[in-house]
């Protein structure tokens, strides 16, 4: 999916949602039963449940590696469960260099199906570029994340006091491919997100935190929208929407969780800015 199209999808369905597939198998309701075939049908109702609201899923792949061979399979099958018309993110956190690095972009963006993949940008270019070169694809570049750890580096720099996260958006730009890069900012900290959106006013970035992190929808659009790129968010909810519900409705609670997200997404683009 281009950038154009993405833009496209998020204005006809009036929504930016994405929703994270992190699948705990202590919380799959019951009825599903256990083991990796309860996981991919927990996912598969999830989606067939959201992907008229939502532009995007993204699953996480460690819950998937947790479950040994078996979850390879139940990754590729929910990736390729995933329409044609929503964004497929493996969250894989990659970051090493050279052929290695091209190695883990194939795994994402061939074996598994994906669209985009997280990066982390820590080794600088050359564990960068190997994913921009699939030029049908988006890296997307961990920038200043939500996580309390984020403290010990992303916002710590220079001499001149610039944060890390500021160096890794500025030094970007200039990658071969760079036109293919999204970046991650955490929704529970819109001071820093307005900041991000100063430096990359034309890049979509992939916020995770709103729901069970207590990242608020409206501060995110305020500090965050980039009205040319219809927003240019993709606002990533996880366990709020998956686990709804514990019961046989988990589906049906999923859909009411995302509807009112898309409800007010819709009002955010319908307002003018």
């Amino acid at each position: 999916m281009d950038r154009q199209l993405l833009i496209e999808t998020i204005r006809a369905k009036q929504s930016f949602l994405c929703v994270g597939l992190d699948p705990d198998p202590a919380r799959i309701p019951a009825h599903l039963g256990t083991g990796p075939e309860a996981v991919l049908a927990f996912n598969r109702a999830i989606i067939e449940a959201t992907s008229d609201l939502a532009v995007a899923y993204k699953p996480n792949v460690a819950f998937y590696e947790a479950m040994g061979a078996d979850g390879w399979n139940v990754l590729a099958e929910t990736m390729a469960a995933i329409p044609a018309d929503c964004l497929r993110i493996a969250d894989a956190k990659r970051g090493d260099i050279g052929n290695t690095a091209t190695r883990y972009a194939q795994a994402a963006f061939e074996a598994w199906g994906a669209d985009a993949v997280t990066v982390a940008p820590y080794m600088g270019r050359d564990s960068v570029e190997p994913f921009l070169a699939f030029e049908d694809k988006w890296t997307i570049l961990l920038a200043a994340t939500s996580n309390p750890g984020a403290e010990d580096f992303e916002f710590h720099g220079g001499q001149d006091g610039s944060p890390l996260w500021r160096k890794v958006l500025e030094v970007s730009q200039q990658y071969k491919g760079a036109e293919r890069l999204m970046y991650v900012v955490g929704a529970t900290r819109p001071e820093w997100l307005a900041e991000v959106r100063a430096v990359v006013p034309e890049r979509f970035l992939l916020v995770p935190g709103v729901g069970a992190q207590g990242g608020s929808l409206e501060a995110v659009c305020k500090a965050g929208w980039a009205e040319s790129l219809a927003g240019g968010l993709l606002v990533n909810v996880g366990r709020s929407l998956m686990y709804a519900s514990a019961g046989e409705d988990f589906a049906e609670a999923a859909r009411t969780e995302a509807w009112q997200l898309q409800k007010a997404m819709a009002l955010e683009l319908s307002t003018s800015r």
